[in-house]
Formats: C-alpha cells, structure tokens, sequence
C-alpha cells in the first residue's frame, strides 16, 4: 500500500519469460501480503469543473498548473490527475479508518480551497453527469488504451471508463495467510451491497440512464477477462485465481518503447509462452508487472487489496462508507455479520448497479452491514455514519438525492452547488 512510484528501467534490462507457467508464479507469488490487518489507504476522486462555464472540461496545462499550485497537503495525499481531467487524491496508508478519513479530510480541504481559488470546483459522484466523454491526458498509456478499446468493440464504454468515472477506493491489508481465501471472498460478496450503497450516479451526458450506478454499468460493458471478478470456481486459493486471472487476460499494450496498442486478442500467456511475439519480442518480467496494472477487477490483489467498486461519494458520505467496509472486513464479529446478509446478493453486481437500495434484498442486506458499523462507529464519523444509515433504512441512495435536485433545480444548479461545497443536503 502506497503512492510512490519507482524509477523503471528500461524493459531490456529485465529478465525474459520463457514461459507461461514462470509469469504465472511471479504473480501470484507475490499479489498478497501475510501479515495483520489494520493498515487503510484511501483514493478519491472527483470531476473537475469549472464553475464559470459547467461545460467546459478544463486543459491539461491548465488542470497541470493548478495541482502543483496546491499547497503541500497536512495528510500526505499525492495529487494526480485521469484522462479525462477527473483529480484523485491517492493517502498513504495508515494504521486503521479513522486515521486514513481524518487525513483525507485535511488534505481535500486544502486541495479544494485552492482550486477555488482558481475558479474550479470538484464533484464526488461516480460518473460525469454534463459533459461528453474526452480525454485530456496527452499520455501515450491512454492513447493505446483508447485504440485497444475500440478495437476491441467496447470503444465507447472504454472512453467513458477512462474519462467520465469517478470511485473511491480502499486499499486494506490482505491480511494472515491461512484467511486470505476467506477476505477476499468476503471482499467480493459485500460487492453487490456496497455497490448499491455508494450509488451517486443516475446520469451520463445530460440524461438519466436508469441505473443508480451508471459506473458500475459503464465497467460492466468491458470484457470481464479484464474486469470482471478475479475469483475462481471455488476461491480457496486468491494467489492461483490471480495467476490465472493475469495469464488469461488480454495484453493492452506493449512498450516499443512507446506504449503500442495489441488491437488482437493476446492473451498474455501466449506471449509468455512465445505462440505470439509483440514489439518483435518475448515479454520481460517488467512487461509482466505492466500487464498487471491494465487488470481491473472490482477486488484487486496488490500485496493489499484494492477495494474497486464503489462510486464516489459526498463528503456527507463517504467517510461512512469507508468505515463500514472497512470495519466490516476487519472486525472479525462484524465479518459474520456481513457474511450473513450479503449471502442471499453477492453475485447481484447488476442489479445493484440498475436498481441499488430498491432491491428489498439489497437494502436488508445494506441495513444490517450499516446498522453493524454504525453500532461500533467512533464519534468522529457518528455523523457520517448517521446520515448513511438513515438514507439505507429509507432505502436511498446518493443517486437519489442528486437525481431529485436535478429535477428540482435543474442539472446545471445541482452540479455548480455540489462542486462548490459537495454536500447533498436534501435528502439527508
């Protein structure tokens, strides 16, 4: 779990595959961490807006100058920037959720107050709701993305991916290694639960979609050999479903040494294997590590596991959404819980998405998780966790608020009044 990023050597300097069964011990040997669990680090992203002019999605240079005018963060959150202008602020990781929200709230602060300054105001839904799909990333990794996409027949789906999505996400410590296979599963059945909790986006382009998380349904419609669930038939063994998983899915790139779309379908075991060679080459373990990042499972093993499905939320909401799932996880008695009552829907990742807390089993389900968290919640995030609890026993969700104040006062007031101050106080 962290932010920094490593100096790469050139792809020559790293060892060659020679096959297929090697790349496959190299990422599953070493995609889990046995240790305790306790450490959280969170990411958060939000839309970039422009309060002067809502449809304008602002440049790279501009979107450039701005995060490195911002203040160093009291947190230690690192500032970057996606394709299509979304800011994420990536925290390191600290001992326990109240730690990692309270750092997360000092930095967004700080971030927020000085793109004010500029004008520019930041939105925590999990989809764009205004403007059309455009990537302002210059990067030659979003470039061939885009081409890999499009070649593929999900172009359309992979540009909204890229440039109008937006989530939280929580990385939590992979934990002992006698129960891996227990957490990641419990990861995995919360899904559908979470899912319908975090739901803040109804609306793509201007118009209501008929899903409460149109983020989820936007990652639905890539191929799941690169999205879907890593698990495998019995999920006893989250190292071998991820070797699996990786060996399996697509290559999307290759460096030559510009990132170069793979427009086939190359499974990156035939390129360990040598029945395919890309760039006029076998793949180094460094093209492995690479490959391993296009991978974009709702539950990602890093070391840690990176919690990938939930949309982003308001600043009402999210720290209680943080603490839930985190507790939930962590807390052994609370994991009984939670595995009690999402048994009946964790594999209802679409109706999740379409439906969220209208589902009467998806809202028992979200209930009693909350209920469970709320009932241990410190009082630095009782109100949060008041204010979720209150919306998933009224069986609510945060794409119901932004879709009522659409209709109420139209989408351009909703988004400059949530940018602004990012609170969704109707509803509430």
């Amino acid at each position: 779990m962290g932010t920094a990023t490593a100096v790469r050597r050139p792809h020559a300097e790293y060892p060659e595959l020679s096959s297929a069964y090697g790349a496959a011990l190299l990422a599953g040997g070493g995609c889990l961490r046995d240790g305790p669990v306790g450490r959280v680090g969170l990411e958060l992203e939000a839309h970039c807006f422009d309060l002067s002019d809502l449809t304008r999605r602002p440049g790279w240079d501009e979107l450039t100058e701005a995060v490195e005018a911002v203040p160093q963060l009291p947190g230690g959150s690192a500032i970057t920037m996606e394709p299509g202008g979304a800011i994420e602020l990536s925290g390191p990781p600290l001992d326990g959720a109240g730690p990692a929200i309270a750092a997360m709230q000092a930095d967004q602060a700080v971030l927020r107050e000085s793109l004010r300054r500029r004008g520019l105001g930041l939105l925590q839904v999990g989809v764009d709701p205004l403007r059309p799909q455009a990537r302002v990333n210059p990067g030659a990794r979003y470039q061939a993305m885009e081409a890999f996409f499009a070649a593929g027949g999900t172009g359309a789906a992979g540009a909204a991916m890229m440039t109008s999505t937006a989530s939280l996400q929580i990385n939590v410590d992979a934990g002992p290694r006698d129960g891996w296979a227990d957490r990641v599963r419990l990861a995995h059945a919360l899904g559908p639960t979470m899912i319908a909790v975090s739901a803040s986006s109804p609306m793509l382009g201007g118009e209501f979609t008929g899903w409460q998380s149109t983020r989820q349904r936007i990652w639905g419609q890539l191929d799941t050999a690169r999205c879907g669930p890593v698990l495998g038939a019995s999920g006893d063994d989250p190292a071998n479903d991820w070797a699996r998983y990786a060996l399996k899915a697509p290559v999307m790139l290759v460096h030559t040494p510009e990132a170069e779309p793979v427009t086939e379908w190359v499974p990156f075991a035939d390129w360990a294997d040598g029945r395919t060679l890309l760039g006029g080459r076998r793949p180094t373990e460094a093209d492995l590590d690479y490959h391993l990042t296009t991978l974009f499972p709702p539950v990602r093993p890093r070391r840690w596991l990176e919690i990938r499905y939930l949309d982003a939320v308001s600043d009402d909401l999210w720290p209680a959404v943080v603490f839930t799932l985190v507790t939930l996880l962590d807390d052994a008695r609370l994991s009984q819980i939670a595995w009690e009552a999402t048994e009946s829907v964790a594999t209802a990742w679409d109706q999740a998405a379409r439906v969220g807390l209208a589902d009467p089993r998806l809202r028992e389900a979200a209930v009693r998780c909350v209920q469970a968290a709320a009932d241990v919640a410190p009082a630095d995030v009782a109100d949060s966790m008041d204010r979720l609890l209150r919306q998933v026993t009224r069986g609510r969700s945060a794409a119901d608020d932004f879709a009522d104040r659409v209709v109420a006062h139209g989408i351009d007031a909703a988004i400059a009044g949530l940018a602004s101050d990012d609170r969704l106080k109707g509803g509430a």
